[in-house]
């Protein structure tokens, strides 16, 4: 997992609550099995005037020009904007796959739905919590003739933007820690290798029958 420590880009507003993960990253696109190549596909329903499918082209699909990943102005942008109760619904980890492929690494809302929150953090997104004034703030700047540059620093945990002013935002310790050092689910438990080594060689010992195949030390 790649770590976050900081991150500078541009803000997409998305001016929706209860975003939920079906609009995210819609049905037909779950037979994915891998984390690549979601991103044209993320919020499809919002984002086109067809239908898409898993696979297709969209170069030439027809586009939803209201919508705001559409918008010129944050074209290429890194870091969403929305309200509260974001990626409700179901707990698929496509959501924060087509996230990440679209070039987004942070999402800031008032409040975030569980699953996608923990989904997010294990794949290195991450997810900004800020109180709703400080978010109505940031969408009246995100409106203007030009996209509002952020810079989030999880090292001080702090967003800053370039013209001075800086925002604080709380997060926990430990999945701060997590995503600073780019641990996984996989990385974690490996951490603890010569443990569990350890505790296979004493349960072998202790109860050999379950160990068939496993040579008697």
């Amino acid at each position: 997992m790649k770590a976050f420590t900081k991150f500078q880009g541009r803000v997409a507003p998305l001016n929706r609550a209860n975003v939920d993960t079906d609009a995210i990253m819609p049905k037909q696109f779950l037979k994915a099995i891998t984390r690549e190549g979601l991103g044209p596909f993320l919020f499809d329903s919002w984002r086109y005037l067809d239908e898409g499918e898993l696979g297709q082209n969209c170069a030439d699909r027809p586009v939803n020009r209201d919508f705001v990943l559409n918008d010129p102005r944050y074209r290429d942008a890194g870091i969403l904007l929305a309200r509260e109760n974001f990626g409700c619904g179901s707990s698929r980890e496509h959501a924060v796959w087509g996230l990440m492929d679209a070039g987004f690494r942070a999402v800031i809302a008032t409040s975030f739905a569980d699953i996608f929150y923990n989904n997010a953090i294990k794949n290195g997104l991450l997810p900004v919590a800020l109180p709703e004034d400080r978010i109505e703030t940031l969408f009246e700047m995100a409106g203007g003739d030009e996209a509002l540059v952020l810079e989030v620093d999880l090292e001080g945990q702090v967003l800053r933007s370039p013209k001075g002013w800086k925002f604080g935002f709380e997060i926990d310790p430990a999945v701060r820690k997590r995503l600073l050092e780019g641990v996984d689910d996989i990385a974690l438990s490996l951490a603890h290798a010569e443990a569990i080594r350890d505790y296979e060689r004493r349960r072998a010992r202790e109860a050999p029958w379950l160990f068939p195949d496993r040579p008697r030390s």
